[in-house]
């Protein structure tokens, strides 16, 4: 049911996480991307990654999630920016996606770390499919400040879900893998993907009145958006983190 609420409330969203258009692009720039480059994406939502970086670059990914409704988005925003024989799009759970070893130039998980039960799991996951010296995007949450009594049931996290960002870089650190860049969301780009949820969901409940999965969706939402105003909107930081395979010292 989750997961329905989530394609409810995200359907005006191209990017799934709290990241703007112009940071996703900025990633680009940061990986140095090349046509024909290939790249994995586990759990892509939407995949407008791989589609604005296959139309800019002329790269080539596979894309992998389990909704249906965010792939066929993905699917049909590839058409509408005319890289669709550039991009493969797979239903599945991402967390059981087994991919050709040391295929990808970049291997990716923006923003889902529980496909792998947390960070350091999910790049373990990854690992195997990059080629050597290519790079690793893992989109993760951190502790801006030591969270409050509460927070954590109210975000519905458990406490050693995120941790800060000294402690993701030795999560990090603790895989073999090291962080050489990162690219911070900002106050403006959670209110984004928070805020249009709101709008979202209730513009589709007056619509969908006795919709009773919109009602639900709603009552999740409004749980929810309580706890971002509370606590996550102060405490709570997200990032994408740039990793590669460190050097034997």
């Amino acid at each position: 049911m989750l997961l329905e609420f989530h394609e409810l409330a995200e359907a005006t969203h191209r990017i799934l996480n709290p990241l703007s258009h112009d940071k996703l692009m900025l990633l680009g720039e940061i990986c140095r991307l090349q046509e024909d480059m290939q790249i994995l994406d586990l759990a892509c939502g939407k995949g407008e990654m791989l589609c604005q970086w296959a139309w800019k670059y002329g790269l080539r990914g596979q894309g992998v999630d389990i909704s249906t409704v965010f792939l066929d988005a993905a699917r049909a925003r590839a058409v509408e920016l005319r890289v669709a024989e550039r991009l493969v799009f797979t239903q599945e759970d991402a967390g059981k996606y087994v991919a050709q070893p040391g295929q990808f130039d970049v291997v990716s998980c923006i923003g889902a770390t529980w496909i792998g039960n947390g960070l350091v799991g999910t790049i373990n996951l990854l690992k195997p499919a990059l080629k050597t010296d290519g790079l690793m995007l893992i989109g993760e949450p951190y502790w801006i400040g030591a969270p409050p009594p509460g927070a954590h049931e109210a975000l519905g996290v458990q406490p050693d879900d995120f941790t800060s960002l000294i402690g993701t870089l030795d999560r990090i650190e603790s895989t073999g893998m090291e962080l050489i860049e990162m690219v911070l969301a900002n106050q403006d780009d959670w209110d984004r993907y928070e805020a249009m949820q709101w709008q979202t969901l209730s513009d589709y409940l007056r619509a969908h009145p006795d919709n009773a999965t919109a009602q639900a969706a709603w009552e999740w939402k409004a749980k929810d958006r309580r706890a971002y105003l509370e606590y996550g909107r102060r405490y709570l930081g997200w990032g994408v983190f740039v990793l590669r395979s460190a050097l034997a010292r």
